[in-house]
């Protein structure tokens, strides 16, 4: 009995020295310091309108260093596996649009210069449309798309 609660209070200090040490690094960043809100870019109706609202711009620059990976064929729209990867310097947010959804705006990560260029998600697809991963980096959009097929009750149509 005693060595289970000296293995739970050893486990419980590993964790919180862990955390505060990725808070002490910056990883772990409170969400308060994140400065604006991006709330209001959900509720968007266009690829335009969510871009104008996070980056003050819909310029974009197509890049091969952006890399989106997707299913071809998603049989369940409500669940479609997304990862977004990069070896981007200086990256500031990765951002995930299903252009033809009602609301556009899958998915925003704000990163640190410290954090790799990688992020997975599960976003939901109302039908057969591009996703578009936005990677901003050094002040720029630099973006890269992949066509997903939604089919419906799992046919392959």
């Amino acid at each position: 009995m005693i060595n289970k609660v000296r293995r739970s209070l050893l486990k419980a200090s590993a964790s919180g020295t862990a955390i505060s040490a990725m808070m002490a690094c910056g990883l772990i960043v409170p969400k308060i310091s994140l400065g604006k809100s991006f709330s209001n870019a959900f509720g968007y109706h266009s690829m335009d309108e969510v871009l104008n609202e996070l980056f003050e711009t819909t310029s974009t620059i197509p890049s091969d260093a952006v890399t989106i990976v997707a299913p071809d064929i998603a049989e369940n729209g409500t669940v479609v596996p997304v990862t977004v990867r990069t070896k981007l310097p200086n990256i500031q947010s990765i951002t995930i649009i299903a252009e033809k959804n009602p609301y556009p705006l899958a998915a925003s990560f704000e990163m640190s210069n410290k954090m790799a260029g990688h992020i997975a998600t599960r976003i939901k697809l109302g039908k057969t449309q591009d996703v578009w991963a936005v990677v901003y980096a050094d002040g720029k959009l630099f973006t890269a798309k992949k066509e997903v097929k939604v089919t419906v009750g799992g046919c392959g149509g």
